[in-house]
């Protein structure tokens, strides 16, 4: 075997390995409805901190499900982060029709604050439960999610416990995007891993991150993270560290969330985030279009290639890759025929990575709701990785 058929087996056995890898991690993940409830009377009190801001939409719904939780002792918060659209509105009048949680209204942001962080580490304050539950206006939570949650907390003896979400949203090719990001977050995270003590692995989801309160105060909540636009996982990352007890399980139709309405949308809408998955620097994300636009040509070179070598390197990689993506539709409860989608979700997500990295340079920051947030400002925050 010469030198180039030696690097093409490697390439092969590197592909077929990470397969392996997110094969057998996501098999191994925990789901929430695989554990029962016991009798929330005797559970802690668990405040509920929604930050919302322009969600007219979907804040009616998402708090409706709030108010159905069968959990006794629950406390909702409601934080209406600078909305200029009906969202104060439809509040109002869910609060005069169907009290059960407060409001709180943020009028102005302070400087080196990111909006939603500032909103969640505002809520905080007001909470009263031993347990806080961070979650999102637009997401759904099945009427037991709460009581399953804490149960398992409880049992587990947890400090932080996240649950991953089932996307709402209609369209194969945005759902596609979805299970692409999904197997790329999980190859980065490890999610299976984090409930190890000797592991490194961390975790934390925006749509469901439940803590307990004494340990959110230790760690320095929100306040500590807040420039860092991917505030669920950075803060999932520092209970780790701080050497807290965290784990991660599949929420399936426990949490649902109508993440996003287009891939157009989607696009715009990470454009905040992937860059700073880097910590903002050029050459890692360079190198990550590289890796990203390598996986978009191998079903081309499949097709192409007249090499027996790299026909059989392209026929490994292209294959376990096809079998990871249907893992993940399935994960997601999503139609078999989606795995066309992995065939064009590469080039997606090379637009989104590039985008998001030429953007974030151009305007010297990012801009959410807005609001502008210096380059300079966001890398004195603590990198999410590395």
């Amino acid at each position: 075997m010469n030198g180039s058929e030696l690097s093409l087996f490697s390439v092969a056995l590197a592909a077929f390995s990470c397969g392996l890898f997110l094969w057998s991690g996501s098999t191994n993940m925990r789901r929430l409805g695989d554990h029962g409830c016991r009798d929330s009377a005797s559970g802690p009190k668990v405040s509920v901190v929604v930050p919302v801001c322009n969600e007219e939409e979907n804040v009616e719904q998402g708090l409706r499900s709030l108010l159905d939780q069968d959990y006794e002792n629950l406390e909702i918060i409601v934080v209406n982060d600078r909305s200029e659209d009906r969202t104060a509105e439809i509040l109002a009048r869910m609060q005069a029709t169907r009290p059960g949680f407060s409001t709180v209204t943020i009028h102005d942001l302070p400087d080196k604050w990111i909006g939603k962080s500032h909103a969640l580490w505002t809520g905080a304050k007001r909470a009263s439960g031993t347990v806080l539950l961070f979650t999102d206006g637009d997401v759904q939570l099945e009427p037991t999610a709460v009581t399953r949650a804490v149960s398992y907390m409880e049992k587990k003896k947890l400090d932080h416990l996240c649950l991953t979400f089932k996307n709402i949203s209609k369209g194969w090719l945005l759902n596609s995007m979805i299970v692409e990001m999904t197997i790329g977050l999980f190859l980065l995270f490890r999610p299976w891993s984090v409930s190890r003590r000797d592991s490194s692995a961390f975790m934390g989801v925006g749509a469901f991150n439940m803590i307990r309160g004494c340990v959110y105060r230790e760690i320095g909540g929100h306040k500590r993270i807040r420039m860092h636009p991917i505030d669920d996982v950075m803060l999932g990352k520092i209970v780790k560290r701080a050497g807290y007890r965290q784990d991660c399980l599949i929420g399936d139709h426990f949490v649902l969330v109508p993440w996003y309405r287009s891939v157009r949308e989607m696009c715009r809408g990470l454009e905040k985030n992937v860059f700073a998955l880097a910590h903002y620097r050029v050459w890692l994300t360079a190198l990550v279009l590289m890796l990203i636009g390598c996986i978009a040509l191998v079903p081309v070179l499949l097709v192409t290639a007249e090499n027996s070598e790299l026909l059989f390197v392209c026929s490994i990689i292209t294959g376990t890759r096809l079998v990871i993506f249907y893992k993940a539709l399935r994960m997601q409860l999503l139609p078999r025929w989606y795995l066309a989608g992995a065939l064009v979700t590469p080039f997606i997500s090379f637009y989104i990575v590039a985008g998001s990295m030429i953007v974030t340079l151009r305007a010297k920051g990012i801009v959410w709701r807005t609001r502008h947030y210096p380059l300079h400002l966001l890398k004195e925050s603590e990198p999410l990785l590395f």
